[in-house]
C-alpha cells in the first residue's frame, strides 16, 4: 500500500479533498506500486485517483496540464524501499570504507528506478524480465548501467554473483527496446583490462546507438582493503596504454559513426601525465558525473564566465584560499593565476589536500573529509574566506563524510567557509564573492 504523507497547500490534490494518511490505490485504473507507476500514469491531462480513507474507498478526478504534478508527497521518494545491491564486487568502494561512519554510507543501492530518476548506475542483477518489461512499456530512458565486462564468466568473478553473467541479456533487451543506455567500465588492473577491455568495447559498440556513451574509469582503491581482493592501481605506463587502447577504438568508432562512444575518465589522463582533451572531444559531456571531462568543463566554463564580465573590476583588495583534491589542484591553480592577472589586488592561494582518511591514492575532491582539510590547513593564512568544493558535503549540504559540519571547520580554522559548485563560473563567483552573472550575493 502507498500512503499519502503530505498534501501541498492549495494544490490540485488539496482542492480535491485528499488528506495525509489516505491510501493511494490506483491512477486511471492502474495499480500503483512505486514512483515509476505514479509518474507514468499521472502524466495524463485527466486523472482519476482511487484512494481509501479509514478503509473506505473513494475516487477523485483531477484536470490538469500534461505532466503537471498534483501536490502529493509520500513516505519515501520511491514510494517503496530502495533495492540493495546483491553483488560483492572486488572493487566495491563501500567495502573499502572504514568502520564507524554513519550507517547510510554503507548502503549499496542497485535500483533501476534511481537510475532513471537520479542517474545512479545499476548492474542489472536486481532486474527480472518483468521489471524489464515495465521499463520497455513505460519507456523509461535513459538508464545508466555498470557493465565492467561483457564476458559472462569474468563478470561473475568480478561481481561475485552467479547471476551477473546471465543478467547481461537485460542489456540487450533494453537496447533492442530503444532505451538509451549510458554504460561504465570500472577497470581493474589484471582483470578486465587488455584483451578483455577490447572484447567489452566491441560488444558494447555493437549496441550503438542504444548504448550512447561508455566511460572507462579506474577502480578507486582506499587504504582500507584488508581481506579484500588484491587490486593494484594503474602505473603511469599502464595508464598511457589504457588511454592509447581506448582512444584508438574510439577514434575508429568516430570515423565510422560520428561518435567516439568510449571516454576515459580524467584520472587516467592525470595518471598518464597527458594533456586533457578539449571540450569538443567530449561530445556534450554525457559522462561528466563519472569524472569524464570534468576538469575540461570546469576550465571551459571559467573562460566563458571571464569573457562575459569584461570591464568588471575588483572593488577592494581580497585574499581568498581554495582547498581541493590532488586531481583538481593543477586546474584550480591555473584558474587562480588567471583570476589574479585579471583582477589586480586579488590574491588566491590554492591548497592541495592529500586524502589521508581514505588513502592518498584517492585524489578526487569530492571524497575529502573535514578532518584532512583541518589537519592540513591548520595554522595557514587562509585570507578572507576558504572556498571548498560543494560535493565534499552530502546532498543536504550539512555534513562531510566524517560527520563534521561546515561550522566545525570554520570554528577550528578561524575563518569563513563557503562552497562552490563544480563549475568554473561558480568557482570564480565564489572567489569574487559575486554571483555567476557578476551581481553581489
Amino acid at each position: 500500500m502507498v500512503h499519502v504523507k503530505e498534501v501541498a497547500r492549495r494544490s490540485r490534490a488539496a482542492r480535491a479533498g485528499i488528506l495525509p494518511g489516505d491510501v493511494l490505490v490506483s491512477v486511471n485504473g492502474n495499480e500503483i506500486e512505486d514512483v515509476l507507476d505514479y509518474r507514468f500514469y499521472l502524466a495524463d491531462e485527466s486523472v482519476t485517483l482511487s484512494l481509501a480513507r479509514n478503509g473506505e474507498p473513494y475516487d477523485v478526478t483531477i484536470e490538469k496540464e500534461e505532466y503537471d504534478d498534483i501536490g502529493l508527497g509520500f513516505e519515501t521518494p520511491l514510494m517503496d524501499k530502495k533495492q540493495s545491491c546483491r553483488n560483492k564486487c572486488v572493487f566495491c568502494f563501500i567495502d573499502q570504507l572504514p568502520s564507524g561512519m554513519r550507517d547510510s554510507l554503507y548502503f549499496k543501492d542497485d535500483d533501476a528506478r534511481l537510475s532513471f530518476l537520479h542517474g545512479n548506475y545499476i548492474t542489472l542483477t536486481n532486474l527480472t524480465d518483468r521489471d524489464v518489461d515495465r521499463v520497455l512499456n513505460m519507456h523509461f530512458s535513459p538508464i545508466n548501467v555498470s557493465v565492467h565486462t561483457t564476458n559472462p564468466d569474468l563478470r561473475v568473478t568480478m561481481m561475485k554473483n552467479p547471476h551477473a553473467g546471465e543478467a547481461l541479456h537485460h542489456l540487450h533487451r533494453l537496447a533492442e527496446g530503444g532505451i538509451e543506455l549510458h554504460c561504465q567500465i570500472v577497470l581493474c588492473r589484471g582483470l578486465n583490462d587488455g584483451n578483455e577491455l577490447d572484447r567489452t568495447m566491441h560488444d558494447l559498440a555493437a549496441l550503438y546507438p542504444a548504448v550512447s556513451s561508455v566511460s572507462v574509469v579506474p577502480a578507486g582503491l582506499t587504504r582500507h582493503r584488508e581481506g579484500l581482493y588484491p587490486l593494484e592501481p594503474f602505473t603511469k605506463e599502464e595508464s598511457i596504454a589504457v588511454l592509447d587502447q581506448v582512444e584508438a577504438f574510439a577514434s575508429a568508432h568516430f570515423e565510422a559513426y560520428g561518435s567516439r562512444l568510449f571516454f576515459c575518465s580524467d584520472e587516467f589522463y592525470l595518471a598518464a601525465d597527458r594533456e586533457l582533451p578539449n571540450e569538443e572531444f567530449y561530445e556534450g559531456y554525457p559522462q561528466i558525473e563519472n569524472g569524464v571531462g570534468m576538469l575540461t568543463s570546469l576550465y571551459t566554463e571559467f573562460i566563458s564566465w571571464q569573457n562575459e564580465i569584461k570591464g568588471k573590476k575588483l572593488l577592494f583588495p581580497r585574499h581568498v584560499s581554495i582547498a581541493t583534491g590532488v586531481s583538481a589542484y593543477p586546474m584550480i591553480s591555473k584558474i587562480a593565476r588567471q583570476m589574479e592577472r585579471r583582477f589586480p589586488g586579488l590574491s588566491v592561494t590554492v591548497y592541495e589536500i592529500k586524502n589521508r582518511f581514505f588513502g592518498e591514492s584517492i585524489t578526487v575532491a569530492g571524497l575529502l573529509t573535514a578532518t584532512d582539510i583541518i589537519d592540513q590547513l591548520r595554522g595557514k593564512d587562509l585570507g578572507h574566506v576558504l572556498i571548498l568544493p560543494a560535493d565534499v558535503l552530502r546532498s543536504e549540504g550539512d555534513l562531510f563524510l566524517d560527520d563534521k559540519t561546515p561550522a566545525d571547520v570554520e570554528r577550528t580554522l578561524g575563518t569563513s567557509v563557503r562552497f562552490a559548485k563544480n563549475d568554473g563560473a561558480s568557482l570564480a563567483a565564489a572567489i569574487l564573492r559575486r554571483s555567476p552573472r557578476g551581481r553581489k550575493e
